[in-house]
């Protein structure tokens, strides 16, 4: 594949076009492909799917392309061919969705790599779709579609050269039918990023002085992340007599709704709204300072990077029992898992832990060794060994092995 092969990605992420030829992409999606120009041996290409308008993520932001330091190729998926960037590339790096399943064919019949990234299993697609669906009908015709999608997903990834999983759940669904599958934990925090001592050190001791609980959620304010359920937990603790604080950082559909929830439940000196932070200048030091537990009412299996950016603050995580935290939990013993959709057993978790403070402070410590294990250098360094091997013939063996 001669001695610079191109890295091509092609992520499920989609771009806007915005005023003076500029494109909307997300911070997070830009600092991973800076990354990927680090390590990699060749050239870096994109290849994205253009919608009409911006989606509602958190860090949005406009670039013009000629700002870039890769090409960027604005392309329909299924006239992938008259890509240049694909049709130079020699390693297709794609996440694997209905817009993508035709790939790994593709390449093979071009003499191309393939390599997936997978996020959500089957269960975890219909929770989400659950979670944002009311009528029946519709929803059993999403279910439907959704089974067919994952035959032909399946089909796909046991096609391709190689698979990347982010988290514990696609790793277990996908592991035995791709030749060279590999689990990461995705996250942003980098080395310098990892919670201080000394911020640990007086958070800890506030905790165990028993201070009123610092709670805290940061996320998009939907149902799918479980926003709705962050007052009914709040409420419960108050019923409980535990003392606390809830931070709820973030944004989303459902905030005046919560802010509403606040003031109907008299809320208001316990449970604060404080909008989106900026992850790097003020959530990360937020959190790291002045957080004793995270609340985590996800309803779905998505391997979101809160999990492990959460921990790499030194903050472990009571949530609900989705796949994805049950895999973190019985890997890393990081935090506590209760019942789906339940926030009363959820609060009583969270009031259990109020009386052993020194719980907190022990799962506390794990989470970071563990985020320690999971920076963002260190996971991207493995990812690009990992496809290294595949270019050239020789899979990471150890890489793979090494990623838990």
């Amino acid at each position: 594949m001669g001695d610079s092969p191109m890295l091509v990605i092609l992520p499920n992420l989609q771009a806007a076009r915005a005023p003076g030829s500029r494109v909307v992409l997300t911070r997070k999606f830009l600092d991973g492909t800076l990354e990927y120009l680090k390590s990699w041996d060749g050239p870096v290409s994109v290849v994205m799917e253009e919608i009409p308008e911006a989606t509602n993520n958190l860090d949005n932001i406009e670039v013009h392309p000629s700002e870039l330091p890769f090409r960027l190729d604005l392309a329909d998926y299924d006239r992938i061919g008259d890509s240049p960037c694909f049709r130079d590339g020699n390693l297709i790096f794609a996440g694997v969705g209905h817009r993508t399943n035709h790939l790994a064919r593709a390449c093979r019949e071009l003499g191309k790599r393939c390599v997936y990234i997978t996020e959500y299993t089957l269960k975890t697609r219909l929770q989400g779709m659950n979670a944002s669906t009311r009528n029946p009908l519709l929803r059993l015709r999403r279910s439907l579609w959704q089974y067919s999608q994952e035959r032909e997903q399946r089909a796909a990834i046991a096609l391709a050269d190689g698979v990347q999983c982010n988290g514990t759940p696609t790793f277990e669904a996908y592991r035995d039918i791709n030749p060279s599958p590999f689990l990461f934990f995705d996250t942003r925090v980098g080395e310098e990023m990892l919670a201080p001592e000394q911020d640990r050190a007086a958070r800890h001791s506030a905790c165990l002085a028993g201070e009123p609980l610092r709670l805290v959620f940061s996320g998009r304010l939907i149902p799918m992340k479980g926003a709705d359920h962050l007052v009914p937990v709040a409420r419960e603790l108050t019923r409980l007599g535990v003392p606390f604080e809830l931070s709820i950082c973030g944004g989303g559909e459902q905030q005046e709704e919560i802010r509403q929830a606040i003031d109907r439940e008299g809320l208001g000196d316990s449970v604060r709204l404080l909008g989106v932070l900026d992850f790097k200048s003020e959530l990360v030091p937020f959190v790291t300072r002045d957080t004793d537990l995270f609340v985590c009412c996800h309803r779905q299996g998505d391997p979101s990077c809160t999990y492990l950016e959460t921990m790499s603050c030194g903050v472990p995580i009571a949530g609900y029992d989705n796949e994805a935290f049950e895999g973190i939990v019985a890997t890393s013993e990081v935090g506590w898992s209760t019942p789906m959709d339940r926030p009363e057993p959820l609060a009583r978790k969270i009031a259990e832990l109020h009386e052993d403070r020194p719980a907190i402070v022990e799962a506390g410590k794990r989470s970071l060794d563990f985020a320690r294990q999971h920076t963002f250098e260190k996971t991207f360094g493995r990812r690009i060994e990992h496809l290294k091997g595949i270019v050239s013939g020789v899979p990471a063996v150890e890489a793979v092995q090494g990623s838990r």
